[in-house]
């Protein structure tokens, strides 16, 4: 069971990982930072998840495998 993590601390809510899968992650207008919609990732998630964490330019998801 996979989960992911925002630090809250690093992320400056551009969305980039609510347009690589928006069904896991969001950005609620006016918020500083993006949220997870999801507690337990899915294996059909872990593909486009892994994708959202290298892409975060300010390295701040973060993906916990157990």
């Amino acid at each position: 069971m996979s989960r992911v993590t925002v630090d809250p601390g690093r992320c400056t809510a551009y969305g980039i990982c609510v347009g690589i899968h928006p069904e896991v992650f969001a950005v609620p207008p006016g918020s500083p930072v993006a949220v997870i919609t999801r507690d337990v990732l899915s294996e059909d998630d872990l593909e486009d998840v892994e994708e959202a964490v290298r892409a975060c330019p300010a390295q701040a998801l973060h993906l916990i495998e157990g």
